[in-house]
C-alpha cells in the first residue's frame, strides 16, 4: 500500500507517517513546504528520513502538479493548512483561504481523476463553535474563527466532492491534540517552556476554559486506522482524548511535574476560542475501534521530556 500524507514534517503527520511505516508493506509519500533550514521540521522527520519507504518532497500544494504524486497511491491522509484561531483575523486571512480551502479543493480535483481507497481529510472541533456538553458530529457547525469557517469550507468541499464524483472521503474531527512535537504556538509548549525559562506563563482569560485533550500517539493510532476500517467512507468522525481538564488544572500538573510554582500572567479572552470543548467519541469507538489510553498527566510529561530536549533544559 502507498500512502500520501500532506503535512508530514508537522506536529501530527509525522507521528502519523511514523505510525503508518510500523507496517513493512506501507510506503509513505510526505508532502510539506519549506522544510530545509526549519530546526522543528527537519527534528520531526529526523528519524523518518532513515526509513527505506519513505520519501518526503518539498513542494508548495498551492502551485504544483499534484497529479505528480498521484501514481499508485491507495490513500490520502491530508493533514497540510494553516493552524491557529488567534492569527486567523485580519490580514493574514488569505493565508488560510489559500492553504485551507484551495488546497483542499486542488487535491480532491486531482482525486476526481484517479482511483483511490480513501481520502481522510483532518478537521477540527473548532468546526462546533460553542457547544455545551458532549458534542458529536451531527450538531450543527457554527464555527467562532475564521480559521474553524476554513476547515469547515474543506469539508464541505470534502462532502460534495463524495457526492457528486464518488471521492472515498473521510473526515476525522481533532479535539485539541498535544505530546512531543507540538507546535510552539500551542498552549502546552508554551506553558511548559515558559516554566522551562522561569518565565510567566501566559493564560488567555480565567484560565477556567476547559479541553478535551487527545495525546497524539492516541490520535495517529484512530487517524492510521481509517485506511483500514469498513464502513467509514462519507463519515465525519470526532477524535477526542482520554480525559478533559480547566487551563488551570493543567497549569497544576505541570507544577508538581516541573517541581515549581508557575507564575501566571492573565490577559484578555482570545476572540474565536470556544469556552469548552467535548467529544463524543462513540463513533470513532465503533468505527475504528477506538480507545484513547494515555492520561494528561503522562502525556504531559513525555511533552515535558521532549521540550527539556529541544530547549536543551533538564526537566
Amino acid at each position: 500500500m502507498t500512502i500520501l500524507v500532506t503535512g508530514a514534517a508537522g506536529f501530527v503527520g509525522s507521528h502519523l507517517c511514523e505510525q503508518l511505516l510500523k507496517t513493512s508493506e506501507t510506503n509513505v509519500i510526505g508532502i510539506d513546504l519549506n522544510i530545509e533550514g526549519n530546526q522543528l521540521k527537519m527534528r520531526n522527520v529526523k528519524s523518518l528520513l532513515k526509513h527505506p519507504n519513505f520519501k518526503l518532497y518539498d513542494i508548495d500544494l498551492l502551485t504544483e502538479d499534484l497529479s505528480t504524486f498521484m501514481k499508485n497511491v491507495d490513500v490520502i491522509y491530508h493533514l497540510a493548512g494553516i493552524p491557529g484561531v488567534r492569527s486567523s483575523f485580519g490580514n493574514d486571512f488569505e493565508s488560510y483561504i489559500l492553504n485551507n480551502g484551495l488546497v483542499t479543493q486542488r487535491l480532491l480535483e486531482t482525486c476526481r481523476h484517479h482511483t483511490i481507497a480513501k481520502f481522510i481529510y483532518i478537521s477540527t472541533s473548532s468546526v462546533y463553535g460553542e457547544k455545551d456538553g458532549k458534542v458529536t458530529e451531527d450538531l450543527p457547525t457554527v464555527p467562532l474563527s475564521p480559521y474553524g469557517v476554513t476547515k469547515l469550507t474543506s469539508e464541505q468541499l470534502c462532502h460534495i466532492y463524495h457526492l457528486y464524483f464518488k471521492v472515498p472521503t473521510v473526515v476525522l474531527r481533532y479535539f485539541t491534540v498535544y505530546g512531543p512535537r507540538q507546535r510552539p504556538d500551542m498552549a502546552f509548549h508554551r506553558f511548559i517552556k515558559q516554566m522551562l525559562e522561569n518565565k510567566p506563563i501566559t493564560v488567555y482569560g480565567d484560565g477556567l476554559q476547559s479541553r478535551d485533550f487527545t495525546y497524539v500517539a492516541d490520535c495517529v493510532q484512530a487517524t492510521a486506522a481509517v485506511k483500514d476500517a469498513d464502513y467509514v467512507i462519507g463519515e465525519t468522525i470526532n477524535i477526542g482524548g482520554k480525559e478533559r481538564a480547566t487551563v488551570l488544572e493543567v497549569i497544576s500538573t505541570l507544577e508538581e511535574l516541573l517541581g515549581q510554582k508557575a507564575k501566571i500572567d492573565f490577559v484578555t479572552k482570545a476572540t474565536g476560542e470556544p469556552m469548552h470543548t467535548w467529544a463524543d467519541i462513540s463513533k470513532a469507538q465503533k468505527l475504528l475501534n477506538y480507545r484513547p489510553s494515555v492520561r494528561l498527566r503522562e502525556g504531559l510529561m513525555n511533552e515535558i521530556v521532549d521540550l527539556a530536549e529541544l530547549y536543551d533544559r533538564k526537566e
